[in-house]
């Protein structure tokens, strides 16, 4: 179920910082009964940020292969990958 707060608690920082980083969930805010932001820790940031550069990944794959690029085995993908990062 989601936490959901009206935007006066906001003035509760030290309570929802608490809460943000107990939960690793968004907190979600309302302003006169309407979603209005999203609140959540840095940590839990990153991981949405790191799942949507995935998913952005995969998608400009798809596209690539759509346009008539040649698709390469995981195997391949590592190597590459590793020769990129690791010299």
């Amino acid at each position: 179920m989601p936490t959901i707060m009206p935007i006066r608690d906001l003035r509760k920082t030290s309570e929802i910082s608490e809460l943000a980083h107990s939960m690793q969930e968004p907190i979600f805010i309302t302003k006169n009964g309407y979603s209005d932001l999203v609140v959540m820790s840095a940590e839990l940031y990153e991981k949405f940020a790191q799942v949507n550069r995935i998913d952005q990944a995969i998608s400009e794959a798809e596209l690539e292969i759509e346009d008539g690029a040649e698709p390469i085995s995981a195997k391949e993908a590592k190597k590459r990958l590793d020769k990129k990062y690791y010299g």
